[in-house]
């Protein structure tokens, strides 16, 4: 049979936030169990632009996908190939913006959804573009949020961003003046920018705290400083081996000996109760996510399911 083309539309109405939560648990599951293959992300670089490569592969589910995508200083295209695990055919073509921002939202969902407090009801967000979208929404889906706020350094970012969530998650959200405010008295906290600096400080953050650090995935870039990593336990991460290589917030930590790599746990291991993911009501939780492609192998899977199931898509000519 034909490949199946899924365009950036369907991947909207066919990935519901829930569902790709749901995805995502399953696949950290099968992590835990030895069951996945990762394979972290490789870069190349012209003059004007950067190509990244990242794959996965899942036994038991009997799919394998890729996922490349292209970025410059103008834009930035994804796509995600999804292959029969046996045959090695190719059965899906899907465009890949959505869908990894979908992807990240539902890992930071699973994460919160077992390290954040049960009666964790107000969210602080740094930064206002596509992934903090996705972060607050998956949050809102784990946990009765009440309320939440949003900082970014522009206004009418954070003005905008808290008038459509607003809308969108019928919950209120706030713009704040001032970094801080999205972080004091916060239960969930949320980095999802660009900075190469921290944007989120230690003395800010007080005990309880689940922090959902996913803005950043080069290791020279860091979202939250030395002194806030060494007040974390646990510290948990997507995938461990990739994280070495990309999660610059933690690399800066152990280079300062504030944590070891051994004191990181991967989500699959929460997922499963190998590791708690809190301790105590008081502990500041980590989770570091530097966006594995084994979440987007079960959110590719997720979609190309439900497309068969809703007859959405284009067949392709081979």
């Amino acid at each position: 049979m034909a490949a199946l083309f899924l365009r950036e539309s369907d991947v909207v109405k066919l990935l519901p936030m829930a569902a790709a939560i749901e995805a995502v648990e399953t696949v950290f599951r099968k992590q835990a169990l030895t069951e996945v293959a990762n394979i972290s992300r490789g870069r190349a670089r012209t003059d004007h632009a950067m190509l990244h490569i990242m794959g996965a592969a899942v036994k038991t589910l009997g799919v394998m996908c890729s996922k490349v995508y292209a970025t410059s200083r103008k834009s930035a295209n994804f796509v995600v190939l999804l292959f029969d695990g046996k045959t090695g055919q190719t059965l899906a073509v899907i465009e890949g913006d959505m869908l990894g921002r979908i992807r990240t939202g539902a890992t930071a969902g699973v994460a919160a959804a077992h390290m954040a407090r049960p009666d964790a009801d107000t969210v602080g967000v740094f930064g206002s573009g596509k992934q903090a979208r996705t972060q607050l929404e998956a949050m809102c889906a784990v946990r009765k949020i009440t309320e939440a706020y949003v900082y970014s350094p522009k206004e009418d970012n954070r003005e905008t961003f808290a008038s459509e969530m607003s809308m969108l998650l019928d919950v209120p959200v706030r713009a704040v003046l001032r970094p801080e405010l999205a972080a004091e008295d916060k239960d969930i906290v949320v980095t999802a920018t660009d900075s190469a600096d921290p944007v989120l400080l230690s003395e800010w953050v007080g005990e309880g705290t689940h922090l959902s650090i996913v803005g950043s995935n080069f290791v020279g870039k860091a979202e939250i400083d030395v002194e806030l990593v060494r007040r974390c336990e646990p510290i948990v991460v997507d995938d461990k081996e990739q994280g070495r290589m990309e999660a610059g917030d933690l690399v800066k930590a152990v280079d300062a000996g504030v944590v070891r790599w051994s004191d990181v746990q991967e989500l699959g291991s929460v997922v499963v109760g190998r590791y708690p993911g809190r301790h105590e009501a008081a502990d500041v939780t980590l989770f570091k996510s530097v966006g594995a492609a084994l979440e987007d192998l079960a959110v590719a899977k997720a979609v190309y399911d439900a497309a068969l199931q809703q007859g959405l898509g284009e067949r392709l000519p081979f």
